[in-house]
């Protein structure tokens, strides 16, 4: 599974390298997952056009709504860096 991670934010890539073997931090079409931090307010559905055929995940601030987010999964990053690897799994159900 290639999975691609959006983050600038070193612990984020430090606990997504540790957590998720061969994650990548470059997308490219061909990704399984990509995984977004919604604080670089990102584009995605420039995401979704250059990989279409990714699932999307992203992660935020505890505090803001994600009614509005359009992702396969959104969580607060508390929730999310309980177990990264976790939620990628379960993506491939």
């Amino acid at each position: 599974m290639n999975v691609v991670a959006l983050t600038t934010d070193l612990m984020d890539r430090s606990k997504l390298t540790n957590a998720i073997p061969g994650v990548s931090f470059t997308l490219t079409p061909d990704a399984d997952v990509v995984i977004v931090d919604l604080a670089r307010k990102p584009d995605l559905a420039a995401v979704r056009a250059t990989a279409p055929k990714a699932r999307i995940v992203c992660y935020g601030p505890h505090v803001e709504d994600f009614s509005s987010v359009d992702a396969d999964v959104v969580l607060p990053r508390s929730k999310f860096f309980r177990d990264p690897a976790a939620v990628v799994t379960e993506l491939r159900s």
